[in-house]
């Protein structure tokens, strides 16, 4: 990975933290055809910046940890916000931060306590964000839309989204224990 710092692809996951404010401000304001467009402007940009780093080799250090950190705070405010607003219910909002909050504190101290390991996600853990994501997508379209079929595959994702939480946070609890145990390298 390069060491360079801003990067085209770096540039638009500092985009993506912008758009964040002013994601929170539609959402809090009842504006969701306008969080509606920042989530898809948000998409597109961390879509595009991956490609961008693969396609240009400017891949980075910095932009393997900002990237992940930027999906998290939208989703983490996301969940947590709609919940506030009832477009989500706070057992699953609950149920997702939970699992992050884990995971963070799970990192830190293996940190603290080890140095540096890294713990590359899981194909179950990119599945959960992905599901996450399409989740909040559905819940503002239909808030923003009333499309009563972005109604019901609402409702059939609160279920995909709970499962799904709580499989990657077990495997993830799992993978994490055997490496640890494992000889250190």
């Amino acid at each position: 990975m390069k060491s360079r710092i801003l990067t085209v692809p770096n540039q638009l996951t500092f985009l993506r933290f912008g758009f964040l404010p002013f994601f929170v401000i539609s959402i809090w304001y009842d504006h969701y055809d306008w969080a509606l467009g920042v989530l898809i402007a948000a998409a597109l940009s961390d879509l595009l910046d991956g490609v961008l780093a693969r396609h240009l080799n400017q891949k980075t250090e910095l932009g393997a940890y900002l990237d992940p950190i930027a999906d998290k705070l939208l989703l983490s405010s996301s969940f947590l916000l709609l919940a506030m607003k009832h477009k989500v219910v706070w057992w699953l909002t609950i149920l997702v931060l939970a699992r992050d909050l884990l995971m963070l504190i799970t990192a830190a101290a293996i940190l603290l306590v080890v140095g540096y390991r890294p713990f590359p996600p899981s194909l179950y853990g990119k599945s959960t964000t992905g599901v996450q994501i399409i989740f909040i997508f559905l819940v503002v379209a239909s808030t923003a839309t009333n499309y009563r079929a972005l109604d019901i595959m609402e409702e059939v994702f609160v279920f995909l989204v709970a499962g799904l939480t709580i499989f990657s946070g077990v495997h993830y609890s799992f993978v994490i224990a055997k490496r640890l145990s494992g000889p250190q390298t």
